[in-house]
């Protein structure tokens, strides 16, 4: 049975703004320990930065994490969803764009909220097939 996003996000994500750091966002990741962090423009989400990202995107580009900006290296106008969208669509995005998370967004793009595929799990069983397909899906860059 489906249910309403705003029902099983995670609300009240950590976000950033374009032009801070890297390593800005790698603290805010170990101390929350969290994966991701969303990227504001004046308060409307712009991009998504992940512990992958920073690794891929950045450290291995050999980029100066504590001079690189997250606008070099996050992935720009990532997927969103609305609070009233429902499980079955997150799941569809997830599988469709092989992405493991989904940031939520109100009707002026300021964020809300992420639902994960562990949020779906947990809120109805159905995002273990979905984290196979994932799984399976070539890395993004």
């Amino acid at each position: 049975m489906s249910r309403r996003i705003g029902e099983v996000m995670t609300a009240g994500p950590r976000a950033l703004p374009l032009d801070a750091t890297l390593y800005e966002a790698a603290r805010i990741m170990r101390d929350q320990g969290i994966g991701d962090v969303l990227v504001t423009l004046a308060g409307r989400l712009c991009g998504v930065i992940t512990d992958r990202d920073i690794v891929v995107r950045g450290v291995a580009d050999n980029r100066d994490p504590a001079h690189t900006p997250l606008s070099d290296v996050c992935t720009a106008e990532p997927i969103t969803l609305g609070p009233d969208d429902d499980t079955d669509t997150a799941l569809r995005l997830m599988r469709e764009e092989a992405v493991r998370r989904l940031p939520v967004v109100d009707d002026q793009n300021r964020p809300l909220g992420i639902v994960s595929i562990g949020d779906l799990v947990i809120a109805d069983g159905a995002g273990a097939n979905v984290l196979c397909d994932i799984s399976r899906a070539p890395p993004s860059l």
